[in-house]
């Protein structure tokens, strides 16, 4: 089963070291990782998304949670929650392509946020099947170069029951 885990660690050399570690002692793959400082300058937080059993993966957090840099750990597996990426990509059209790039730029409501002689770069965020969809229709209109970035993710907020 796939599992985003959201770790907030103390914002110190080291930390993400010993997380990843962690994985690679138990033989289990990264597929995304994404680390940033919080709102607060002290504390970073650690979005990572792998697959594995669920028993295996408890094991794993029980583990972060008494390491001594980490405060929470979070599982949004099977939570309601917001996960999005960003993607950048450089797309080199024909001339006959050009408008096409632009008009798909408009579909997906990507951002144009560089034009050169030759290439459009383009941004856009979204959850993972949107960015996969946006990938597969530019490939043919002349995409040249992806990045992107790993899965962020937030909880969202309980909705009050109505009386």
């Amino acid at each position: 089963m796939r599992h985003i885990l959201s770790i907030l660690v103390d914002n110190e050399p080291g930390v993400l070291a010993r997380i990843a570690g962690l994985f690679t002692a138990r033989g289990f793959n990264i597929e995304s990782l994404c680390v940033a400082e919080t709102e607060r300058p002290s504390l970073s937080k650690i979005t990572l998304v792998t697959s594995g059993e669920d028993w295996v993966i408890d094991q794993i957090i029980k583990r972060f949670e008494n390491m001594i840099n980490v405060i929470k750990v979070r599982d949004f597996s099977d939570a309601d929650s917001i996960q999005r990426e960003l993607i950048i990509a450089r797309v080199v059209p024909t001339k006959n392509s050009r408008s096409e790039v632009l008009r798909v730029a408009d579909i997906f409501r990507s951002n144009v946020v560089d034009v050169g002689p030759k290439s459009y770069t383009l941004e856009l965020t979204g959850n993972k099947e949107k960015l996969e969809a946006f990938v597969a229709i530019l490939r043919p209109l002349g995409l040249k170069e992806v990045t992107r970035t790993g899965l962020i993710s937030l909880p969202r907020e309980k909705k009050m029951k109505e009386i």
